[in-house]
């Protein structure tokens, strides 16, 4: 009977490694199951990392939108001064033409007065290059900095997607 015992201890025995395999294994499932939820974890942080850098670049678009804006109305500006200036140099050269018919019939006398409009003619040209030069760049320089981070936004966009 003794051996009977014997047997049946080793039996016993096996059950209980049995039952260590069959926790290991379970455990095994745990850890395999905890490393996909942090895989998850990880892709949702990716995807909100990807939506902040995504807002990023549409605020950046915008402003180089509001750059262009302001570059537009600094060109709007240089007009108005290039008209401003063309108005006072119009200005001048009829208050030169003025004076040398008042020299002519001597009601004043206008040594310097046709130098003078000479002066305010060229001075009205400046005004007008400069104020659509300033214009330009103005306009230009907006335009530029709006197209590079549309085009900086949507390359971010593009290379998320490709992550994903």
């Amino acid at each position: 009977m003794a051996i009977y015992g014997i047997s049946d201890a080793i039996d016993g025995i096996n059950g209980i490694i049995n039952e260590i395999k069959a926790n290991i294994n379970a455990i095994d499932g745990i850890l395999k199951a905890i490393n996909g939820i942090i895989n998850a974890i990880k892709g949702i942080i990716n995807a909100i990392n990807g939506i902040i850098d995504s807002i990023n670049c549409v605020v950046k678009a915008r402003n180089g939108i509001l750059n262009a804006k302001n570059g537009i109305l600094n060109a709007i500006n240089g007009i108005i001064n290039a008209i401003n200036g063309i108005i006072d140099s119009i200005n001048e050269i009829l208050n030169a033409i003025y004076d040398i018919f008042g020299a002519i019939y001597g009601i004043v006398k206008a040594k310097n007065d046709i130098n003078n409009a000479i002066y305010g003619i060229f001075q009205a040209v400046n005004y007008i290059f400069n104020g659509l030069q300033n214009g330009m760049n103005g306009i230009n320089n907006g335009i530029v900095e709006a197209i590079y981070e549309i085009v900086k936004c949507i390359n971010g966009i593009v290379k998320d997607i490709q992550l994903h």
